[in-house]
């Protein structure tokens, strides 16, 4: 059979060449994941042509099937087929690298700059109050967007706050995709271009068994051990397994894990998610500046590298376990209802992350509420890039502070 594009992108490729395009994608994508789809769309099918449109549009679709940042994903994917698992690895660290230094740097200038009271700092946590909105606007419009999946979220805002850990996303998750294999079993599933890789099915299972078995027994490892390193990976690589509907997601995720236990406060949580915004490449990269600021250590650029490394190994685990296999899952109904109602739960918990702890922590008087919804505004109206809102944000903060 003669190859495709596809099948040989692999061996037409290198590590090396992959690196660099990464790269430079990683310092410049700007706007979170749907727009860093778009990016590599315009790279990858249109001037790098390592792949068609068909192709491509496959590759997303798998990667918001699977739980992870979505466009980390369909880099790693398309890393793997230009130059091997080696690529992956160099497509990963492209992408990664920029922003998860720029929030490490971050993170160590917050003690520098200027206190966790100081107004750019709250400045940053009423940012995050506008992003958060968008982002649970934009989801509900595309995951949520009839009666049983409104309702479906709204239900999963319920038990997020009243059960507020991780359990209570959890049980969230799970109930949307019972309620989701219940009632949408009906919908056909998509058409799709067949994806081939140069992954087997034997080395796809392997990666597979061993996602679960680090999600079942890094908890079990973790309560049993004294390790704070451990502890650490086990929370950052359950959130990064978890995580459906973009990235904005381990929003609630991460901050049940890391907040009740006092390892990082809630305002130095937010700070860094609203700076998070104003860097290039994936949202996840958050996880290196909270592995910076953690308490007790591991902490500072160790604390980052054990976070970071966490809350991405189940994407590389999944996308290339998953890649063999994903022609016969996607004919399956039941998989594709399980999915819509997960789709429709996580919007209700990003819903509760807006209330507690964005809201809550951010806008504690008048002129914050006037600031988030001319934040607001701009990003959702004006289209504004969120890097530029938040420095505005940080700048209206700094001035009310001093007003």
């Amino acid at each position: 059979m003669t190859a495709t594009k596809t099948d040989s992108a692999k061996a037409d490729g290198s590590w090396s060449e992959v690196l660099l395009v990464f790269l430079r994608l990683g310092l410049t994508s700007f706007g979170g994941p749907v727009a860093h789809l778009g990016y590599f769309r315009e790279e990858f099918v249109n001037r790098q042509r390592w792949l068609d449109d068909r192709s491509y549009a496959d590759l997303v679709a798998l990667c918001q099937f699977l739980p992870g940042p979505a466009s980390s994903q369909v880099g790693i994917a398309v890393g793997l087929l230009r130059g091997g698992y080696l690529g992956a690895v160099a497509a990963w660290v492209g992408f990664t690298l920029p922003s998860a230094l720029a929030m490490v740097l971050f993170a160590y200038g917050v003690g520098v700059l200027g206190n966790l009271e100081s107004g750019w700092l709250h400045g940053l946590k009423v940012a995050a109050v506008a992003v958060v909105a968008q982002a649970v606007l934009g989801m509900a419009r595309t995951l949520a967007p009839d009666r049983p999946r409104a309702t479906l979220a709204v239900a999963a805002t319920i038990i997020a706050l009243a059960v507020p850990s991780s359990w209570g996303q959890i049980g969230a998750i799970v109930l949307g995709s019972m309620v989701g294999i219940g009632l949408f079993r009906e919908q056909a599933p998509p058409e799709h271009a067949p994806l081939r890789v140069g992954v087997s099915r034997t080395a796809g299972a392997a990666l597979l068994a061993l996602f679960f078995v680090l999600l079942i027994g890094l908890p079990i490892l973790a309560s049993s051990s004294s390790s704070q390193a451990l502890k650490e990976f086990d929370a950052f690589y359950r959130a990064g397994s978890l995580v459906f509907g973009g990235g904005h997601v381990v929003l609630p995720l991460l901050q049940a894990s890391v907040v009740p236990p006092g390892w990082v406060s809630n305002e130095v949580f937010l700070a860094g998610y609203g700076a998070a915004q104003a860097v290039p490449g994936p949202l996840f990269t958050f996880a290196a500046y909270l592995g910076a600021m953690l308490q007790p250590s591991p902490n500072g650029w160790l604390g980052a590298i054990i976070c970071l490394l966490a809350i991405f190994l189940p994407s590389f685990l999944l996308i290339i376990g998953g890649m063999p296999f994903w022609e016969d899952l996607r004919r399956r109904i039941t998989a594709q209802a399980a999915l819509r109602g997960v789709n429709a739960a996580v919007v209700g918990l990003l819903l509760a992350a807006l209330y507690r702890p964005v809201w809550t922590a951010g806008i504690v008087g008048p002129a914050d509420f006037a600031v988030a919804i001319a934040a607001f505004l701009l990003l959702f109206m004006w289209r504004t890039p969120p890097w530029l809102v938040v420095i505005l944000c940080a700048a209206a903060g700094e001035a009310i502070a001093v007003w």
